[in-house]
């Protein structure tokens, strides 16, 4: 697995008043109204949800699932990559590749290892005989949803393991979505019951929210990388 986002070997050493600190330094190279932007945004941000896509090949559709995980505050997307590259379209994309985290796998059962590690469960969205309504899926706990390639769906092997199955009702004669609109569709309704769910810790925890802040400020900063050493530098020295 390779997160192609990943700054966190930057500043893994720090703890989190360290890392507060550098935060609040390095938002002294940016506008006050862009500090207040990602210290707003990052409430609203998520790991409980997440997105995992398979083998997508055109790359609209893997620029419009970026973007919508963006403007739904769903921060991880992975990106299994068997046989076809996950190339976004920046055009398409509006730069919400630089906001969200992009995980990418060799393959499908990989992925999931990964995920089930972490505590998701794995749902496929796909029509099948056990399969659950949208708005009906249980997110008690952190779940990724995989959305299969444009032609195809998901593989057999994405079906046959994953812990559940999901669709979205359809009332016309076409069989299925386009997959940016299925993603689209599926992160508005399980994120709106996610806010919606007193009981459920949906939320990243206060030292993930300042690790994201920091990489978001790195990609706002002109040579933000170089702007961070030297930043810790006079912080707190060498490490």
């Amino acid at each position: 697995m390779s997160n192609i986002n990943n700054t966190l070997p930057l500043i893994e050493n720090y703890t989190l008043e360290q890392k507060e600190q550098l935060y609040e330094a390095l938002s002294q190279f940016f506008s006050e109204q862009r500090k207040e932007l990602f210290d707003r945004l990052i409430l609203n941000r998520t790991r409980h949800i997440s997105v995992m896509v398979e083998d997508i090949y055109q790359s609209h559709n893997a620029s419009a699932v970026l973007r919508s995980c963006d403007c739904f505050g769903v921060q991880d997307v992975h990106v299994v990559e068997q046989h076809n590259k996950f190339n976004p379209c920046s055009e398409v994309a509006m730069g919400s590749n630089k906001w969200v985290d992009v995980y990418k796998y060799k393959k499908t059962l990989e992925a999931y290892d990964q995920m089930r590690a972490k505590g998701y469960q794995v749902i496929a969205t796909t029509p099948h005989e056990k399969d659950t309504m949208i708005d009906s899926l249980d997110i008690t706990k952190p779940t990724v949803l995989v959305f299969g390639t444009e032609q195809t769906g998901l593989t057999q092997e994405a079906i046959d393991n994953a812990d559940g199955y999901v669709k979205i009702p359809m009332y016309g004669f076409t069989e299925s979505f386009n997959i940016s609109v299925s993603a689209a569709l599926s992160l508005f309704c399980l994120t709106e019951k996610m806010r919606k769910q007193e009981d459920l810790d949906w939320q990243m925890s206060a030292e993930e929210q300042v690790d994201l802040k920091i990489r978001w400020s790195l990609q706002t900063i002109k040579e933000g990388e170089k702007v961070l050493k030297t930043v810790a530098g006079n912080l707190f020295g060498s490490k």
